[in-house]
């Protein structure tokens, strides 16, 4: 973002992509409407005969992605518990050689 010195008014004047809060975009408002987003609920919370087990790679593919990247609880849509259980399993399950650390390749 750049900003530069507008000489009639002597206040900063932002560069093309940096807006105040988004008013000079096209429309002129800055509250960006949202379509209705279904609540995400964590899968263990709701069926409890759920066990999260570092030596279950099946379950825990769910919660890495393509890279090997564990998925964030906004995303997997776990709770906070469940969360540190599962990054905890799939850190485990990568120690074992059950789960990669990154992909190899193009």
């Amino acid at each position: 973002m750049s900003i530069e010195m507008d000489d009639s008014q002597g206040a900063p004047r932002r560069g093309p992509r940096g807006g105040a809060n988004g008013a000079d975009k096209k429309g002129g408002s800055s509250v960006r409407k949202r379509g209705f987003t279904r609540r995400k609920v964590c899968r263990f919370c709701a069926d409890k005969t759920l066990v999260i087990d570092y030596k279950d790679p099946q379950l825990l593919k769910y919660f890495v992605t393509d890279r090997g990247k564990i998925v964030p609880r906004r995303i997997s849509g776990n709770c906070a518990k469940h969360q540190r259980k599962v990054a905890l399993s799939v850190r485990r399950s990568r120690m074992i050689a059950l789960l990669p650390y990154t992909v190899t390749g193009a």
